[in-house]
């Protein structure tokens, strides 16, 4: 099973958006910034997550939802 993320910093409200395998294990690395792009920027907290069981199609949908990120599209996602 694989999940696509949102999270969103509470230091500064911006969001970052992945695949994992493991959500809980994933926002742990993302809180302990083991990961380049929000090290720094957290703590970071899960406002959105899709479950898929092909990697492929988990990979499709982050790839469509990082494309209207900060749209209309993306605030309705996370309503």
């Amino acid at each position: 099973m694989y999940q696509v993320y949102i999270i969103q910093s509470e230091k500064n409200g911006r969001y970052y958006i992945g695949v994992t395998a493991d959500l809980n294990q994933r926002l742990e690395d993302h809180n302990q910034n083991k990961n380049r792009s929000t090290k720094n920027k957290g703590p970071w907290k899960i406002v959105h997550a899709e479950s898929f069981t092909e990697k492929s199609a988990a990979w499709l949908r982050e790839k469509k939802i990082k494309k209207y990120k900060g749209g209309e599209a993306f605030r309705k996602l996370l309503k």
